[in-house]
């Protein structure tokens, strides 16, 4: 394979945990095993979530554990433009409105059909969910199937307050950048799903997918920065190489334990066999990347 477009894409809301490293270990080996590039994106969409400190954070870790990059890092922060060019062509082909609809509002039901609010109101504005059915074929997980109005409905791509919503930026920024091949979580899979109805309404090309199994917590909560998991840092890298190799199922061999880094991610590209995650949803992370209980 030759053309090969990966991504790591964290949002910059706290430090990396045992699970947001997995996912970059993962996409990384499987771009390098490919001869392909491996991006890094900072999704710095939502200012009051984040943490002004992170994004550096988050890349210096990267760096430490020698998960090295290609070309520039891209913050969505400055990729306004792009995004509201994708939001008028969508309003265009009549596949977005404006929504003045609350969550107290719709009471926990999916919103269903446009609205009666006018442009230039203090509103969102939603993608309009087609009435079909969508089947995923994933690299790792099994087919997921979804009856978009039942299970989707028309979700939000501005918000009100103006912010752009993940799943349109991500979209614009995977097509923009060239992905061909995106690695991550299986807690993105509904995510997933949207995003190939904005790629399909924006006809932009569907990258393939594969959605890895989530470290979770002693009581079964997947590691995240909401969950306050612990952050991973930049001591004792190999080791902890060492140990997420192990998490994805990829028996290094004890005699790389006392490998360098390099050494280490050498092996890992030569020998990435991501089919040894298929059909796993979830494992319990390493006890020493688990909360105290």
């Amino acid at each position: 394979m030759t053309h090969y477009i990966g991504r790591f894409a964290p949002s910059p809301t706290g430090p990396l945990h045992f699970g947001s490293l997995v996912s970059a270990l993962a996409s990384f080996l499987d771009a390098r095993a490919a001869q392909g590039q491996w991006l890094v994106r900072i999704e710095d969409l939502d200012p009051p979530r984040e943490d002004p400190s992170a994004a550096a954070e988050i890349l210096r870790i990267l760096d430490q554990y020698g998960l090295y990059h290609d070309g520039e890092v891209v913050y969505q922060s400055q990729r306004s433009d792009l995004y509201q060019a994708a939001l008028e062509q969508l309003i265009s082909s009549g596949a977005a409105f404006p929504c003045t609809c609350s969550r107290s509002q719709l009471g926990g039901r999916l919103h269903l059909g446009i609205c009666s609010a006018r442009p230039g109101e203090d509103c969102a504005y939603r993608f309009l969910c087609p009435g079909t059915h969508l089947t995923l074929h994933d690299g790792l997980q099994p087919d997921h199937s979804y009856d978009c109005q039942q299970s989707i409905g028309d979700f939000v791509i501005r918000r009100r307050d103006h912010l752009w919503s993940y799943q349109l930026a991500v979209v614009v920024d995977d097509a923009a950048q060239g992905i061909t091949h995106v690695v991550r979580g299986i807690d993105l899979m509904d995510s997933t799903a949207r995003q190939y109805l904005l790629q399909q309404a924006l006809a932009l090309p569907h990258p393939h997918y594969s959605h890895l199994p989530v470290a979770v917590e002693r009581n079964g909560q997947k590691l995240s920065k909401q969950n306050l998991s612990l952050a991973v840092c930049g001591a004792d890298v190999a080791a902890t190489l060492f140990t997420a190799l192990q998490w994805l199922r990829q028996s290094p061999p004890d005699a790389l334990a006392s490998a360098g880094r390099d050494e280490m991610l050498q092996w890992a590209v030569a020998h990435w066999q991501p089919a040894l995650l298929s059909g796993l949803s979830g494992q319990p992370a390493p006890s020493s990347f688990m909360r105290p209980s």
